[in-house]
């Protein structure tokens, strides 16, 4: 595993590589399955060979223990490796993994009080190859980021460049509509996130839904997904206030 990262890496020069963030819970990575095979899932379509996975799996286990984290956030960063200059993937040398750690925010207030929304006006740009995937290039979530900022708001509804909904800055959607759980199909672009998943296999009567923005004035509940903070409930969108008892009550209910 590399630990240190050459500024002729394709995943420096051009985002050229993928990602996983895990949460680590009492020593333990949690979900890390999931995780793991959403890595092999994007390095097929990435057409990035990784030639034994479970080097990985045992990395993560072996970072978790020499740092002795108990609650902390895991990166699995995987590059298709070094290169010269260029684009073309020909003669690049074999991928590399990097992984780190950082502190674990405390998401409590926000799975009690439910998290304000506005609506993004920047919109993610369609390309379905690269759609679900978490891949390195993530300057369409840095302006989100600095828009939400600048806005003084906890989060924000974003669209596609078409209009659909698809997804928070960093989280996934989940929309509460005439008594059923719905949530974004995500074929033109964001990201398929592991807790999104998991929730799709616990309740595989969620449907997954393609919907344009005034889709969104019969909706009555929203909660935001992703693997660090969980599940959160949305207080309000766009100045408009959600049931908040209602997606509280869901999230408790998946998380027993």
């Amino acid at each position: 595993m590399i630990n240190t990262i050459s500024t002729y890496d394709r995943c420096f020069l051009y985002g050229d590589g993928f990602f996983s963030t895990i949460r680590v819970s009492n020593g333990l990575p949690l979900h890390w399955p999931l995780h793991l095979a959403r890595l092999q899932h994007t390095a097929r379509q990435l057409g990035i060979t990784i030639t034994d996975w479970s080097l990985v799996s045992v990395a993560v286990t072996e970072a978790i223990a020499a740092e002795k984290l108990a609650n902390a956030v895991l990166k699995v960063q995987i590059s298709r490796g070094e290169g010269g200059r260029g684009y073309s993937p020909v003669g690049i040398s074999p991928a590399r993994v990097f992984i780190s750690h950082s502190a674990l925010l405390d998401y409590t207030v926000w799975q009690q009080q439910g998290v304000k929304l506005a609506l993004a006006e920047l919109r993610l740009a369609v390309q379905p190859a690269l759609a679900g995937l978490k891949h390195c290039n993530r300057l369409e979530q840095v302006l989100l980021k600095q828009e939400a900022h600048s806005r003084g708001v906890d989060d924000m509804l974003v669209c596609d460049q078409q209009g659909f909904i698809t997804e928070a800055i960093a989280a996934n959607l989940f929309l509460h509509h005439n008594g059923h759980w719905v949530t974004p199909q995500l074929g033109r672009a964001g990201v398929a996130g592991v807790m999104r998943g998991h929730v799709l296999s616990l309740r595989p009567d969620i449907a997954e839904v393609n919907w344009l923005l005034p889709a969104l004035a019969e909706v009555d509940a929203m909660v935001l997904s992703n693997a660090l903070m969980g599940l959160v409930p949305v207080q309000s969108y766009h100045n408009q206030a959600l049931d908040l008892a209602l997606a509280k009550t869901w999230c408790n209910e998946l998380l027993c």
